[in-house]
């Protein structure tokens, strides 16, 4: 299944979302064509589990701010595209129901819950974690918990046969969940070895679902 939007249209501008957006391309150009090594920048600024675990490292700046300086950092053009577009899909409606404020709030807090998460399940691990997913995850268990049956545009391959159809957020949402912690169980003793933190999109999707009600503005009553 591929979702490319949704059916949930928003009352306020989503400022932030699209920041958020522009800040993520504007460091995947400056790693492109910065004139140093590729590598050297996502061991300096990567979320290292090592590193984070022990809070000691060699890295630049201190093993705490890798946790946000590596949410903004991806590894290829299909990493940077895929997380942006799930960003556009769903985080406009997360931003409309917390407010622009509370909405960097909360998608920073998802990130950083998945970075950990991470963390806790390769502690030994020396190879960085880069890439918005975590914080991304966290917007979808959001918008599952917020908005379950908001119909989502997605595309599905059978074979040589595509077709479009209108889902609920709750399947297409709880599809993707499911493959991550599938994905998270089978790779378990793998981290060491790079691939994806799938435990990171766990702890941000988890981390979004049980919070996001705590996050929205009370409602003030009128008499």
């Amino acid at each position: 299944m591929f979702p490319y939007k949704d059916d949930n249209p928003s009352n306020t501008f989503p400022a932030v979302t699209i920041g958020i957006i522009v800040l993520n391309a504007a460091v995947f150009i400056l790693q492109v064509f910065s004139g140093r090594d590729g590598q050297q920048i996502v061991y300096s600024y990567g979320a290292i589990p090592h590193n984070i675990v022990s809070m000691q490292s060699t890295q630049p700046i201190h093993p705490a701010l890798t946790l946000f300086t590596s949410m903004f950092m991806h590894g290829g053009l299909f990493h940077i595209f895929g997380n942006m577009l799930y960003l556009w899909i769903f985080g406009n409606n997360i931003e409309d129901r917390l407010g622009h404020f509370r909405f960097i709030l909360f998608y920073l807090f998802c990130g950083v819950a998945a970075a950990v998460l991470h963390a806790l399940t390769a502690p030994e691990s020396a190879v960085p974690m880069i890439g918005a997913s975590g914080a991304i995850s966290g917007v979808l268990g959001a918008y599952l918990l917020l908005f379950p049956y908001a119909r989502i545009h997605t595309i599905i391959f059978l074979g040589f046969f595509v077709q479009t159809v209108r889902i609920p957020a709750l399947i297409v949402i709880g599809f993707w969940a499911i493959i991550q912690i599938v994905s998270g169980l089978t790779a378990q003793g793998l981290q060491g070895q790079g691939g994806i933190a799938w435990f990171a999109h766990v702890g941000g999707f988890v981390a979004g679902l049980l919070t996001i009600k705590l996050w929205q503005p009370r409602r003030s009553r009128t008499w």
